[in-house]
């Protein structure tokens, strides 16, 4: 004789996994943290600055 099942336990464990994995492929899709994403854009900043300071404008050229 078999094991008794819960279907709806089953049935919930079995959404939870589709849900995980569902879950799994967005962060790897759209996945930076906040803080990622505040790092990026401090260091864009930054090379921004730093760019601007080797900048040679019109005035300076003659």
């Amino acid at each position: 004789m078999g094991d008794v099942v819960n279907l709806n336990k089953r049935r919930k464990r079995a959404m939870r996994e589709r849900m995980a994995a569902t879950a799994e492929a967005n962060r790897a899709r759209f996945g930076r943290s906040k803080a990622e994403r505040d790092l990026m854009e401090q260091r864009r900043v930054q090379e921004k600055r730093l760019l601007d300071q080797h900048r040679i404008d019109a005035e300076d050229a003659s």
